[in-house]
């Protein structure tokens, strides 16, 4: 028997790969990795293609038995990594015998980490994605003690050097997000606007794959009363809910809202360091 048992589902592991853009006319979100170099890392170093099917685990990681040989990487937060109770390799490809069983501990800094099989993992696709997405519930449920995942063809051997590549590390005292103004910067006044780009905030313990959630910093005051009509959200965009809190959509966001979006994140680096960004992190949003 082939594939990788689930014997501690942890707190929260999903199957994810760079998800399904391209379907938000049908209401279906991008979902996918958060943190997408740490996805692709993990993958590159089992020799996978960058996006294929790996884990997401969140805070307190994960632990799978072996039902064969296999060849695994752990990227994203630092964590300690054991095999069968011997402590192995973090960011580099670890041999996995039939039996063994692979700890990926606690996150030690960040939130996520990633684990990647040679491979990839097969669940099935949904519209061209394994990605299990928490807001429309598509995708492969989220794991389960006891739940045995499938491992797809090995392909090509891991590249060379791939071991000694490097990526950026979890925010540790602040997270900076750059911020394009817009499409609805207008609906706050002028001195909300240039408080959200001169105050810190702070992650809020409600943030999730859907959205990351601040706290603790100055509410936007609006410049016009009323609601707006439901329009389409993308990845990035900072929406403005009642409360005049900001929150930073993220890869299960929905594809429409009603609040206004004050600004919009690039895709990229800032994106991957606010998956990583545990509650309490200091916040702060710059112009770009």
């Amino acid at each position: 028997m082939s594939g990788l048992l689930v014997v501690r589902a942890g707190a929260l592991s999903t199957v994810q790969d760079r998800g399904r853009p391209g379907y938000a006319h049908l209401g279906v979100p991008r979902s996918g990795a958060l943190d997408t170099a740490a996805h692709a890392l993990a993958n590159r170093l089992v020799g996978n293609p960058a996006g294929a099917a790996a884990l997401e685990t969140t805070l307190d990681g994960v632990r799978l038995r072996a039902l064969a040989p296999v060849t695994v990487a752990v990227t994203g937060a630092p964590c300690a990594v054991r095999v069968s109770g011997r402590p192995a390799a973090w960011g580099a490809p670890v041999w996995l015998r039939a039996g063994a069983e692979l700890d990926v501990g606690r996150a030690e800094t960040g939130l996520r980490s990633y684990v990647a099989v040679r491979g990839g993992f097969a669940a099935p696709a949904v519209l061209g994605s394994r990605s299990t997405d928490l807001l429309s519930g598509l995708g492969p449920p989220v794991l389960a003690d006891g739940t045995v995942l499938d491992v797809g063809p090995p392909g090509p051997a891991p590249a060379s050097g791939a071991d000694a590549l490097r990526v950026p590390g979890p925010p540790v005292a602040e997270l900076v997000l750059p911020l394009r103004p817009g499409p609805r910067a207008d609906w706050f006044t002028g001195a909300s606007v240039a408080r959200l780009l001169s105050s810190p905030y702070r992650v809020s313990a409600a943030s999730n794959r859907i959205g990351l959630r601040t706290e603790a910093g100055p509410p936007l005051e609006r410049a016009r009363a009323g609601e707006l009509p439901s329009e389409g959200m993308v990845l990035g965009a900072v929406q403005v809910p009642p409360d005049g809190l900001p929150v930073v959509f993220l890869a299960d966001h929905p594809v429409t809202g009603g609040y206004p979006v004050v600004g919009v994140v690039p895709p990229g680096p800032a994106l991957d360091a606010a998956a990583q960004a545990r509650p309490g992190l200091a916040v702060r949003f710059i112009r770009t």
